[in-house]
């Protein structure tokens, strides 16, 4: 093993783990992460919860207690989920406290149905809230047009929000600018700036997919030379952008009344291609102020053979911008690519979430007691 999760958080990025199942908790598994790979945040999504209820370990007393109280299957779900979350988050509650509220964080994402619907959101991220009643959980809403307006006013209420499925930059400054009219709202009501955090989850390995299969399907070797550039490339202009919003004259009023920034949160950074270094996705995006949040084999190869080495992001600015120029001349729309991917990021979440559904549905009938 090496010291590069060290040595990674010695540059400022908060590494976090993208899994969460009740096994993970009850068997030490999430303290050991925490005690000894450098882990302070944990975030969750449709497909983690799905995965985890579905392996049925660490449920099956849970259920059959929901059973027999004919509990709507939906009701289910939220009571294990934010069951496993509010444990989460009182594991990580010493990081929460040693970082002032920065780290030590747990997401649980609001129903992805609703991803359209910015009234249904925030009403969902409010409940979600109250229910997990912890001071360190993130509520995930997605940066879909109809979520933006969600995150303005939830922020505005105090509530801690990870913006989730940011594909785009120009999503991205929406999403700033929608943290920053909640932050404006929030110091209106007389709230403590300094008690509300964010971060916004800009989506990595699914770019260099989506762009990496269009440059196959054109097939010049200029085209393969672009090639596991255009993810990188996006994200490190995202960090740009971040730069930019948070040293405005906008942020300034809000930094004198104790806000914190949202930092930037590199999401799907397992790679897919298994032609490119399994680290790829952490070693290049190291940057100040930053999270990266990895599945457990992502954490684990960083650990074994990660190369840290410094600041990734600064100077690369000029040449990112080269990149996805050259990806868009062969004719590969980059507003194409990255409206794709939010779709399809919302729909694989409501599939995981509709699997969730039917597979706990499954588990109360056959856990319900018998009649008689």
């Amino acid at each position: 093993m090496t010291d590069a999760l060290k040595r990674l958080s010695e540059e400022g990025v908060a590494i976090w783990l993208d899994d969460l199942s009740r096994k993970r908790i009850t068997s030490g598994n999430l303290a050991e992460l925490i005690d000894q790979q450098h882990v302070v945040g944990v975030t969750t999504n449709p497909s983690i919860f799905q995965k985890a209820i579905s392996s049925g370990d660490g449920y099956e007393q849970q259920l059959a207690d929901l059973a027999a109280r004919k509990v709507t299957v939906e009701e289910a779900i939220r009571m294990i989920t934010t069951a496993d979350v509010r444990d989460a988050a009182d594991i990580l509650r010493p990081v929460f406290d040693a970082t002032s509220g920065q780290d030590g964080r747990v997401s649980i994402e609001v129903d992805p149905r609703l991803a359209h619907d910015t009234a249904a959101t925030v009403a969902e991220a409010k409940q979600l809230a109250w229910l997990v009643d912890r001071p360190n959980t993130l509520i995930k809403i997605p940066a879909t047009k109809a979520g933006l307006p969600a995150i303005t006013e939830v922020i505005g209420l105090g509530i801690s929000v990870n913006v989730t499925l940011i594909f785009s930059l120009e999503r991205y400054r929406e999403v700033m600018d929608a943290f920053l009219a909640g932050l404006e709202k929030a110091k209106e009501r007389g709230l403590d700036l300094a008690k509300i955090h964010s971060v916004a989850s800009f989506f990595v390995s699914r770019v260099d997919t989506e762009i990496d299969k269009r440059l196959d399907g054109i097939g010049t070797d200029e085209a393969k030379a672009l090639k596991g550039k255009a993810a990188l490339a996006n994200a490190r202009l995202a960090y740009e952008a971040y730069e930019e919003v948070f040293s405005s004259d906008r942020w300034a009023a809000l930094d004198k009344a104790q806000a914190n920034k949202q930092r930037p949160l590199w999401a799907s950074t397992g790679v897919k291609d298994p032609a490119y270094k399994d680290t790829l996705y952490v070693d290049d995006l190291v940057a100040p102020n930053t999270v990266n949040t990895m599945p457990e084999a992502t954490l684990e190869a960083t650990a074994d053979h990660g190369s840290i080495t410094g600041n990734t992001i600064a100077g690369t600015y000029d040449a990112a911008r080269a990149e996805i120029a050259a990806v868009e001349k062969l004719g590969i729309s980059y507003d194409d690519v990255v409206q794709l991917l939010e779709d399809e990021g919302v729909e694989k979440f409501e599939a995981a979430w509709n699997d969730l559904l039917k597979s706990t549905e499954a588990e109360l009938k056959r856990l319900a007691p018998s009649k008689g």
